[in-house]
């Protein structure tokens, strides 16, 4: 069957059955998730009001995904800061860079794959560094204060750039560092699981 250019749209009922307007079929998360996987674009909606539910539906199949045994891609440290951006006034910003990283991944990561004969954790530390210094760049031109915030110099937040010697920026601890390497660690060995299974 041809794809439209328009995402499917998938009907959630009260009974918390999902249905396919696309194929006529009633699915289940591990189908839509299959559908991500898939690129295959949708929408989820209530069936009876309309309001449009994809967000809450695709962090239930995170969920879902998360509670099975050894597919945890979500490391403690990691959804512990996540929680303590909620109410923090980044919270606004997180999620651009969030979508911006995942994006900046999914292009390199057949590089990560294939570097056997680097050192592939390092290269991940290279691109989130040139990944967050990009972020602020942009964050400088849209919202001067949010730079700041960010601990932007003056000069890209829009501003002419003083002749005072610069403070030291505000870079990550080495305990940050630590618990980054700690985390591509599991993310290269999930990735090497993945390489092994697809042979």
């Amino acid at each position: 069957m041809a794809r439209s250019n328009e995402p499917t749209v998938i009907k959630k009922y009260a009974n918390r059955r999902l249905y396919n307007t696309g194929t006529s079929m009633y699915v289940t998360l591990e189908n839509l998730a299959a559908m991500v996987k898939g690129n295959e674009d949708f929408v989820v909606q209530d069936a009876k009001t309309g309001e449009d539910i994809t967000h809450s539906v695709l962090t239930q199949i995170i969920f879902e995904q998360e509670n099975k045994g050894g597919q945890n891609l979500m490391p403690i440290a990691f959804l512990r800061q996540l929680i303590r951006f909620y109410g923090d006034q980044m919270q606004m910003v997180i999620p651009a860079y969030l979508e911006q990283s995942m994006a900046a991944f999914s292009r390199e990561q057949e590089s990560y794959r294939g570097a056997a004969g680097s050192n592939p954790l390092q290269m991940m530390e290279t691109q989130v560094r040139r990944n967050t210094e990009m972020f602020r760049e942009a964050m400088g031109m849209f919202n001067p204060f949010l730079a700041s915030a960010m601990g932007m110099p003056d000069k890209a937040a829009g501003r002419p750039a003083e002749r005072a010697p610069e403070p030291a920026p505000a870079g990550p601890t080495a305990d940050d560092f630590s618990a980054m390497r700690e985390q591509l660690a599991a993310m290269q060995r999930r990735l090497e699981e993945m390489d092994k299974k697809g042979n």
